[in-house]
Order: structure tokens, then sequence, then C-alpha cells
């Protein structure tokens, strides 16, 4: 794949989707094509890495880029710009709702289209890092949590300070090899079994 990243073309005239691609490809784009919007679901569906960017025209038959670009947003989580031969106000508003990146008119030529698909693509990437560095904060946290909770424990079980505790389940899982937190999720997991069943048992 190109270093500059891959680009999703999706537009029902094929004489755009031909010019644009062999222009993009020029500019170091690895390029793919689609003329409909199930085209596009498709063509993602099955690739091994998400596009960087879909181009998307508005106005298609059966179903609007603008469908497309919902389900690009709330499932595929691919960015988008949109490509239109309509500049409506309307559109445009709609068109930043949806999420997209930029919008262009046609007709448009590749170098027209370049400095906008630069732009779109790093916005993308910036994103994307923000998503990623939000999840490893929401995973840190989680894991901190159940270290937490697994430390707690382990000081009722055993009778031990709270740094005793730690320094315990530390011992053990890097005796066994494991990240410290796994062995916390297990402690927490094996609490719960415990009291369940402790819940069931009925006295006589």
């Amino acid at each position: 794949m190109s270093s500059r990243g891959s680009l999703l073309l999706v537009d029902n005239d094929r004489l755009v989707l031909t010019t644009l691609a062999h222009g993009l490809t020029l500019a170091g784009y690895t390029v793919f094509t689609a003329e409909s919007a199930d085209e596009a679901e498709e063509t993602i569906i099955h690739m091994e890495t998400p596009p960087t960017l879909a181009i998307i025209d508005v106005r298609m038959p059966i179903r609007s880029g603008l469908e497309l670009a919902v389900w690009l947003n709330s499932s595929a989580h691919v960015p988008f710009m949109f490509l239109t031969a309509y500049n409506d106000d309307e559109i445009i508003e709609t068109a930043r709702v949806h999420g997209a990146l930029g919008y262009l008119v046609k007709p448009i030529d590749t170098p027209q289209l370049l400095p906008s698909i630069e732009a779109a693509v790093a916005r993308a990437n910036d994103l994307r890092s923000l998503q990623t560095t939000g999840e490893q904060l929401k995973s840190a946290l989680e894991n901190q949590r159940d270290i937490n909770v697994a430390v707690g424990i382990t000081m009722v079980q055993h009778k031990l300070s709270r740094q005793e505790a730690f320094e315990l389940l530390r011992k053990t899982a890097r005796n066994q090899r494991r990240k410290l937190g796994i062995l916390a999720d297990e402690v927490i997991k094996a609490s719960e079994v415990l009291l369940n069943l402790k819940k069931n048992i009925k006295p006589d």
C-alpha cells in the first residue's frame, strides 16, 4: 500500500471514477472504486485494512452518499469527504452534521482535489490518534480499577495491609509470567464465584 494511504472513491459516474482514480494513483495513493453505496460497503467489509479516506458523491441512485456516510461514521469508522455537482448550502450543512472532513463541488480535476484530500487525510489521522489515545487511557483506568479491587479482596482474605496485598499479587503475577491486570481480573471473578456459592447455600 502507498505511504500516502488508501482512498475509496464512490460515484455512480464511471468517467468521474476513472479520471479521479487515475490521477490520484499517479499522485501516490492506493485507490479503490465503487459505483454505489452498497458496493462501497461490500468493498470495505472485504478489505483487510479500511481505507484512509472515502470520497463520496452525495447524490447516487437507490442509496445516497449521505446514507453511506451514516454507515461509515457509525459502523465502519472510516473518515470521509463529499464530492458533488451541487453547491447547495443545505447539503453542505448536512455534510458537516454527518461528520464530513471536506466538501468539494464537481467538476474538479486531481490537482484541485489533492490539497483537500491531504488536509482531510491529516485530519483523519489526528482523529485516529486521539481515538487510540482515548482507548488506551480507558483501558489503563479499567486495568487500574481491577487491580485496586483485587488488592482489596486479597487484603480481606489474607488479613494483609494494602502494600502487602499488592506485593503478593505482583509477585504472583511475576512468578506466573502474567500481567498483573489479568491476574487481578481472575481474583475478582474467583471472588464473585465464591460469593454466589455462599448465597446459594441454604443453612440447615
